[in-house]
């Protein structure tokens, strides 16, 4: 049975690792996406429109410039069916350069009704970092130990790497 809690873990799992054939099982074919980005260091388009448009922007263009990625959602999972809205974290890598990436802000999804797909997801980027290519494995080492896709907000600073911009987010996460 499809709940909210599966239609997010299986967006999560899709754009994280290049599964775009997963989308159908966590939105609905009418789906729409907005966007605020309030960081000059990544771009997305404001609004998109269909389960096929999302797919692209949030998998398969996404995939295109970045790997590594670990999307964390913070806190516990939903226990309502048709809202639910968390705060996230990403840390990746830029194919490209192999810089790392690290960025936060928040998910507000809302189910289609008498479903469990989602219907409306609002992202919210507060910030996306770029550090150097030598950030990456540590980064990535302490992402690859958080709890995953739900990381309960006291795991965040357990073994995080000793750099700026880590504590610059972990102290806007709380």
């Amino acid at each position: 049975m499809t709940t909210l809690q599966k239609s997010i873990e299986t967006y999560i799992h899709a754009k994280d690792g290049n599964r775009p054939h997963l989308m159908v099982e966590a939105f609905t074919p009418d789906a729409e996406l907005t966007m605020d980005v309030k960081t000059a260091e990544i771009a997305f388009p404001p609004a998109v429109k269909g389960l096929n448009a999302t797919s692209a922007v949030l998998v398969s263009q996404f995939a295109q410039r970045y790997e590594n990625v670990y999307t964390f959602c913070i806190g516990a999972p939903p226990v309502t069916e048709e809202t639910f809205a968390c705060d996230w974290l990403v840390c990746m890598t830029e194919k490209d350069s192999g810089f790392a990436r690290l960025g936060f802000g928040r998910y507000e999804w809302r189910c289609g009704e008498g479903t469990a797909l989602v219907s409306k997801l609002r992202i919210t980027i507060e910030e996306m970092t770029t550090l150097p290519k030598e950030s990456s494995e540590a980064i990535l080492g302490w992402a690859r130990n958080l709890p995953y896709p739900w990381c309960p907000r006291v795991r965040l600073a357990q073994q995080a790497p000793d750099l700026e911009a880590v504590s610059r987010v972990l102290k806007a996460l709380g």
